[in-house]
């Protein structure tokens, strides 16, 4: 891809969650992790029409974005992932869009308590790959159109 045709996003970006009636959620952009995390609670397993399901709560009451919604999701993928503590974990990975510059994307996220850390929303390398240059020295460049 050239990289004329990729949108430059800073560090830190207000994204959307379309799908999941999320307008605004700050989220890290992170090149040195691979895949991208979602922070959420009550996370659980469950078994429809004999295939796998994931069952989680978006975010927590704390959170300004917090909308109480319970989401069902079909698992894309269940993996161990390291995370910046090094510690490794098994975490259930599911699919949405996310909205950047107006454009959706369709993204993977692993399901992982994230409250310990500053934001909730953690976008790897995987999915900036072919999409965005980030610029470290700048935020929010997708809400300025």
């Amino acid at each position: 891809m050239n990289r004329q045709n990729l949108h430059t996003i800073g560090r830190v970006e207000l994204v959307e969650l379309p799908e999941w009636q999320i307008d605004a959620i700050e989220a890290k952009i992170d090149t040195g992790a691979y895949s991208s995390s979602l922070h959420c609670h009550h996370i659980e397993e469950f078994e429809n029409s004999g295939k796998s399901f994931v069952r989680f709560n978006l975010l927590d009451p704390e959170h300004p974005a917090y909308n109480e919604q319970l989401l069902e999701l079909p698992i894309f993928d269940k993996r161990d992932v390291k995370s910046s503590n090094g510690v490794s974990e098994t975490r259930f990975f599911v699919q949405t869009d996310i909205s950047f510059f107006g454009d959706v994307y369709k993204i993977e996220f692993s399901l992982t308590d994230r409250s310990e850390m500053k934001y909730p929303l953690l976008i790897g390398r995987k999915f900036l790959k072919n999409k965005f240059l980030v610029d470290v020295s700048k935020k929010n460049l997708s809400q300025k159109k």
